[in-house]
């Protein structure tokens, strides 16, 4: 790692740099906790990148009754640097080298975890009253999918952990959403204001731009739904009423909601099968979920943003602190975060990733609730250090003002369209590393 002493290979080499933060890591989180066992497995093949494939092993328990016969399960080929749960009493080498189990047995220890992660949500779930800190840490490593409805309106207390008030709440707060929208977006334009109808005009342009690469989200009757949700929210948040990049923030929540009502993949998907108490129903709750989740950062979206311009500011920082080549390389060709990291913070990533992948990026985002911000600058310095190979090849020229253009155009269009789950958990899992390293020393590797 840059900015740190030490031998066995160069620092401007970006796999020695990334085993030797997690030699360093492994080595200062011995007796913390972890929200899942982390497993960061070298692949035999190269890939592109990023270099390293991790898979998370949801086999962390509370009374870790069955803990010490679950330590083999889920092992994959190939040289592992384990970082294990602080109630393990001998972590493996980072040196280590497992031998390649037969394909069979990678299987059975796929659907053995799959079925025990399964079993301990269930096991949440059912409980009369949720307990909600052991469901974030449940949460923060995925969340089954069709659980996921039910998980997040927990997560963001739209729905209350006691189950017996549960019912009540949600057909509440449905009803208080259709009112609102009677009020507010079911009126003429001669009862709206000037602002109010410039608003509605935006919000009616953006919507239609909204994960345009999704088809389902070309839908007439989604778009109008999306419509609906954000000039009621805009209206109702009159401190920062309709910022652009908010209409991607509901996208996440009407995925997962509406596939409580529509099965099969969301290219199938058809709007023909709801009635309109279930489109009602679906947008009540992507409302509420939306104002839940925005409750914790109102000045990203405030006049300015300056919750925005602050996690930038951060961002770089700690970028500097990690991976000085990257942090020079970008002062030098004049390049500002702010010119790329702004959009990251403002649509939290969901413009940088394959679609597909968002929901699963969004567990971990609401599994950490209020901390959410000061997370999502590890994850942003995570997302720009596992493309930083290709980032710095882009620059290869001796044209100053080529290299610029060219490393915005790159940072402009990631090439992250064929990322698959497990570059997605590389970057979680070293986010959570390195917000683990210097939240509890802000100081360290600092020069």
């Amino acid at each position: 790692m840059s900015g740190s002493g030490g031998g066995g290979g160069s620092p401007n080499n970006t796999e020695w740099r990334f085993n030797q933060t997690l030699r360093n890591v492994q080595g200062m989180l011995k007796g913390r906790s972890f929200p899942g066992k982390v497993l960061l497995t070298r692949r035999s093949e190269s890939l592109s990148p990023p270099d390293y494939s991790p898979r998370f092993e949801n086999d962390h328990d509370e009374d870790e009754r069955n803990e010490d016969s679950q330590e083999g399960d889920g092992q994959t080929p190939g040289n592992l640097s384990d970082i294990a749960s602080a109630k393990k009493s001998n972590p493996p080498s980072t040196s280590s080298t497992n031998s390649l189990p037969d394909a069979q047995g990678l299987v059975s220890g796929a659907r053995a975890t799959d079925s025990a992660r399964i079993a301990k949500f269930t096991t949440e779930l059912s409980r009369p009253a949720v307990i909600l800190d052991k469901l974030r840490e449940l949460s923060w490593s995925g969340v089954p999918p069709y659980m996921r409805p039910n998980v997040w309106r927990l997560l963001l207390g739209y729905a209350p952990p006691n189950k017996d008030r549960r019912e009540g709440v949600l057909t509440r707060k449905r009803l208080e959403y259709v009112e609102c929208v009677s009020q507010y977006y079911d009126i003429p334009d001669s009862e709206r204001s000037d602002e109010e109808i410039t608003m509605l005009r935006q919000i009616a342009v953006d919507c239609p731009r909204t994960v345009p690469d999704v088809t389902f989200f070309q839908n007439p009757q989604i778009q109008k739904s999306l419509e609906r949700i954000l000039y009621t929210w805009a209206i109702r948040h009159p401190a920062s009423g309709y910022v652009q990049g908010i209409n991607d923030l509901v996208t996440p929540f009407l995925v997962v909601f509406l596939s409580e009502h529509l099965e099969g993949n969301m290219d199938t998907w058809s709007m023909d099968n709801l009635s309109a108490q279930d489109i009602s129903n679906i947008e009540a709750d992507c409302y509420w979920c939306l104002s839940k989740f925005l409750d914790g950062m109102q000045d990203h979206y405030t006049f300015a943003q300056p919750g925005i311009q602050r996690l930038v500011f951060r961002l770089k920082e700690l970028v500097r602190r990690i991976d000085e080549p990257v942090s020079k390389h970008i002062e030098e060709q004049g390049l500002e975060f702010l010119q790329f990291a702004f959009r990251w913070f403002n649509c939290l990533l969901i413009r940088e990733i394959p679609f597909h992948l968002v929901t699963r990026l969004w567990d971990t985002y609401l599994a950490e609730g209020d901390y959410l911000p000061d997370f999502l600058v590890y994850i942003s310095a995570s997302f720009l250090l596992t493309l930083s190979t290709l980032f710095l090849h882009s620059g290869q020229t001796s044209c100053r003002n080529w290299i610029f253009k060219k490393m915005v155009m790159f940072l402009q269009h990631l090439p992250t369209r064929t990322w698959a789950h497990h570059e997605l958990e590389m970057v979680l899992s070293r986010a959570y590393m390195w917000h683990t390293m210097f939240k509890s020393s802000p100081s360290h590797l600092a020069s």
